[in-house]
């Protein structure tokens, strides 16, 4: 297991990233899977939260 994101476990998880982690979130997970970039959930949701 390396919690690396994937195309398809962002389609079937799409509503709860959008409702718990909002739009920004989602649409970075989303570019990062279009890139084929090797990120993991946390490190994008973390850099999403920062002000």
């Amino acid at each position: 297991m390396n919690g690396v994101i994937t195309g398809r476990e962002l389609v079937s998880h799409f509503r709860l990233v959008w409702k718990e982690f909002g739009l920004r979130c989602l649409l970075r997970c989303a570019a990062c899977c279009l890139a084929r970039r090797r990120r993991t959930f946390l490190e994008i949701a973390w850099e999403t939260r920062r002000p």
